[in-house]
């Protein structure tokens, strides 16, 4: 490695075809867990020098609106038709959202939707943050979601994927076992972090509605043909070692009229197939701990010994 390379150490190497397998319940070959981004975004938040939270000047009402059709509108569209095909959610939420717009929060709960934190609003990010200010924002999200659910946060999505060199192991430290923050894998591993546990849930970009629809340009359609062309792949590689695909959703985005059909085709296309574990994130996450994690840290020493 070159000097000033380092490799972080966040995790190990382990080649994807040379894993002891992962062998998810009722021999099914993949977990499919979908998660609605459940946000709350200010309309002229306070400025972060290292990003500005919106392209144009504040007050961006443009935006703003944009993304309050989520909780006005699109949330209700897109819990329903999960709902009608059998999907629970998993909650990346905007913890600001238990005391905004708490209906939202309270129906994700009655379908029996997991939470977990994705900060506090996400128009404020972690860069620049001291720990005390870091400490506070995880203290916050624990004691906000379960006052309002009565659920425990066991995951964390950083706000707008914002970070500090602390964050993974200060979620540890308060207890919290995944985190959506690593896209290098399409299978759960262990994270490198101070102490407890803490793995790594597989989360996609690549498929996220955000990037499906304002990176890639895609109608519709092609957005859910990626999708079931993303779940057949990796349902057919999980016959070997199960394999994990997630569905991020931005309801402002996917729960729009001419957006949901197509992808109400996708949950109806992998709830038909049979492969798959429908489950919840924080479910993926305490089976793998208690059957995986060992395992795959085996797996790392043992190609650290044989050399790369």
């Amino acid at each position: 490695m070159r000097e000033g390379e380092a490799d972080p150490g966040l995790y190990d190497f382990r080649p994807y075809r040379d894993r002891t397998p992962i062998r998810w319940p009722d021999g099914k070959s993949i977990a499919v867990w979908v998660s609605p981004n459940l946000e709350y975004y200010e309309i002229d938040p306070p400025a972060n020098p290292h990003r500005k939270s919106w392209t144009k000047p504040h007050p961006d009402v443009v935006g703003y609106a944009h993304r309050d059709y989520a909780n006005r509108v699109g949330h209700w569209r897109m819990a329903e038709v999960m709902s009608k095909h059998g999907f629970p959610g998993s909650v990346s939420l905007s913890v600001a959202l238990c005391q905004h717009i708490p209906e939202i929060v309270a129906d994700a709960n009655a379908r029996g939707w997991e939470f977990f934190s994705h900060g506090i609003y996400n128009t404020r990010y972690s860069y620049g943050m001291d720990e005390a200010q870091e400490r506070a924002i995880i203290e916050d999200s624990i004691r906000t979601v379960r006052e309002a659910t009565g659920q425990t946060i066991r995951g964390w999505l950083a706000p707008a994927l914002t970070h500090t060199p602390r964050t993974l192991d200060l979620i540890a430290e308060y207890g919290l076992t995944y985190t959506c923050d690593l896209y290098h894998d399409d299978q759960p591993g262990p994270v490198h972090v101070k102490s407890g546990k803490l793995i790594s849930m597989p989360y996609s970009l690549e498929v996220n509605d955000h990037y499906g629809f304002f990176i890639y340009n895609m109608s519709p359609r092609d957005y859910a043909d990626a999708l079931i062309r993303q779940y057949d792949r990796l349902a057919a590689e999980g016959e070997t070692s199960g394999t994990v695909m997630c569905i991020p959703l931005h309801a402002y985005l996917i729960g729009q009229p001419h957006r949901i059909g197509a992808f109400e085709e996708v949950l109806r296309h992998i709830a038909a197939d049979g492969r798959a574990w429908i489950t919840r994130s924080g479910d993926i996450a305490d089976h793998f701990l208690a059957n995986g994690y060992d395992s795959a840290a085996a797996d790392a020493a043992r190609f650290a010994e044989n050399g790369r």
